[in-house]
């Protein structure tokens, strides 16, 4: 099966209503963004990482550690935008076949994991690919904060939201993960290059205001989204507060 050359992209905004500057939040002597950032260079399927930013306080702490990072507008709305503008940037010949987007808020991603997924763009007929893992408890379940996605028989998304998926009638909700396998989005994503630019060029869609999910614009544009099952789960900084979850983590 041929082999295609694929970038680990990590888009990381200063910004944030609930955590302003979170990607240069300090934890056990680093920032956020080195965390990550070292944590892809552990993925053997890719070819580079790049950081993409909007801020020059990011940038500049990036190539203090030594890593690749490039600038990007301010304008972007979603990392999958910000991932495209540095596709744009790359000279021709350093154009890459595949993008992982790698969330720049997940301080211990799992190179296992970006593996896993790059694996998937191996195929000709992949799209766009991501990760899900089986929901163990109610209470994730039914939390609106863990996205679900359910899967057809080949393992493509149908739909992704945050109520849980299907409901079940005549029986008991503490009771639903016994009957049916529910399914907890991670939220990496590949793309084929040529997709990429696509699927941003794409207008805002009534599903994806409704759920406030991007990934449901392209499903209503017909896009395939191949959903791999992973056992490991993903744990990202949403606010201030989260921080507590990775201190004094070897």
């Amino acid at each position: 099966m041929k082999t295609i050359k694929i970038a680990g992209i990590i888009p990381a905004r200063y910004s944030s209503s609930r955590f302003p500057g979170k990607p240069l939040a300090n934890i056990n002597g680093k920032t956020m963004i080195q965390l990550v950032y070292e944590q892809a260079l552990k993925a053997s399927s890719l070819e580079d990482v790049i950081v993409a930013t909007d801020d020059q306080r990011i940038f500049d702490v990036v190539n203090g550690f030594g890593g690749k990072v490039m600038m990007t507008g301010l304008h972007h709305k979603s990392g999958t935008d910000r991932c495209m503008e540095v596709m744009r940037q790359m000279e021709p010949e350093n154009m890459f076949d595949g993008v992982v987007n790698i969330q720049g808020d997940e301080p211990f991603v799992d190179p296992q994991q970006i593996d896993e997924l790059a694996a998937l763009l191996i195929h000709p007929q992949v799209q766009i690919a991501t990760l899900a893992k089986r929901i163990d408890s109610s209470k994730e379940l039914f939390d609106s904060n863990v996205n679900k996605v359910v899967l057809d028989y080949q393992g493509f998304a149908i739909y992704f939201s945050r109520h849980p998926i299907p409901f079940q009638q005549k029986v008991e909700p503490e009771n639903w993960i016994q009957k049916i396998d529910y399914y907890k989005h991670i939220g990496l994503y590949a793309y084929r290059a040529e997709v990429l630019k696509q699927v941003t060029q794409l207008p805002v869609s009534s599903l994806e205001t409704a759920e406030a999910l991007e990934q449901l614009r392209w499903i209503e544009n017909g896009y395939r989204i191949k959903v791999g099952i992973t056992t490991i789960d993903s744990h990202s900084v949403d606010t201030p507060e989260d921080l507590s979850k990775f201190l004094n983590r070897p």
